[in-house]
């Protein structure tokens, strides 16, 4: 099934794009296999678990258990949720060590609470922000996914969800969400200056919140790590700003390097940028 020029949520539900001729391709295609094997041990790296610790993983989109086969060779035990018969059909042909669920992770995760010792998703999320029926409103559904994984997750684990937001208001509607199911942490961005390396890891805690980790860049030396954090804490953040004068310059600058870093457009900065303006009468 192909979709020229469109993004695949485009063309209708996912249980119906990854059909049998989708799910080939993830077993054959062999740079499909290499970068969706290389985006699982990324998440699993962002996961921070302990060491030489087998953990009991929950990865959501599975698909055909490429990224479970991952963290199985890694020493881990996992359980994969898929929409797609034909993945997961795929996914029992190649014999992954993983048990497999049928289900829509947009009616939640039917576990009991505190069953995983952390989450991983690859290229899942964003089919949450399209609604293929009428009853479907993408705000409820993201927040039925993100309070039911809150719950199903060991307190203070990790879940890190890699997505391609298809522009910054759906990524700031996934993220709204996830602070309103109760989670804290943020989004990191893989090579933000390349086109095609470019990854998007949404990084959530279930904890308090702690340090969200550095993103990978081709200059590390000369660029800094592209990270944008939410958290629910706002007193934290006014007594971290309580130096700033409100409308100077230094408090103007300091908004837009935000709104950038969330991947918003703004003007570029000028010798005026900030200035004061004499009333007009």
């Amino acid at each position: 099934m192909a979709f020229r020029g469109k993004r695949p949520e485009h063309g209708g539900p996912p249980e119906l794009f990854y059909d049998k001729n989708e799910a080939r391709k993830y077993v054959r295609n062999s740079r499909m296999i290499d970068v969706q094997t290389k985006m699982a041990g990324r998440a699993l790296e962002l996961l921070y678990l302990p060491e030489g610790q087998p953990c009991y993983l929950l990865d959501i989109g599975c698909g055909s258990g490429l990224s479970g086969d991952y963290l199985s060779d890694e020493g881990h035990y996992w359980v994969g949720i898929d929409i797609s018969p034909a993945m997961l059909d795929a996914a029992l042909d190649r014999d992954t060590e993983g048990d497999l669920l049928l289900g829509d992770m947009g009616q939640g995760i039917p576990f009991k609470p505190g069953t995983f010792d952390g989450c991983i998703s690859i290229s899942a999320v964003q089919w949450l922000c399209n609604a293929n029926k009428k009853s479907d409103i993408p705000a409820k559904r993201l927040y039925c996914f993100f309070s039911s994984l809150y719950s199903v997750l060991v307190r203070g684990a990790r879940a890190v969800l890699q997505l391609y937001p298809e522009n910054s208001e759906q990524l700031e509607l996934i993220t709204i969400q996830a602070t309103k199911a109760g989670f804290t942490g943020g989004v990191v961005v893989d090579f933000p200056n390349s086109a095609k390396a470019k990854k998007f890891y949404l990084c959530l805690f279930s904890g308090p919140s702690t340090f969200l980790p550095k993103a990978l860049t081709e200059t590390t030396d000369e660029e800094e790590a592209t990270e944008s954090a939410f958290t629910s804490e706002r007193i934290q953040r006014r007594m971290a700003r309580r130096g700033v004068v409100r409308k100077s310059r230094e408090w103007v600058l300091e908004k837009k390097e935000r709104r950038r870093r969330q991947g918003k457009e703004v003007r570029p900065d000028t010798q005026y940028t900030g200035r004061k303006r004499k009333p007009r009468f």
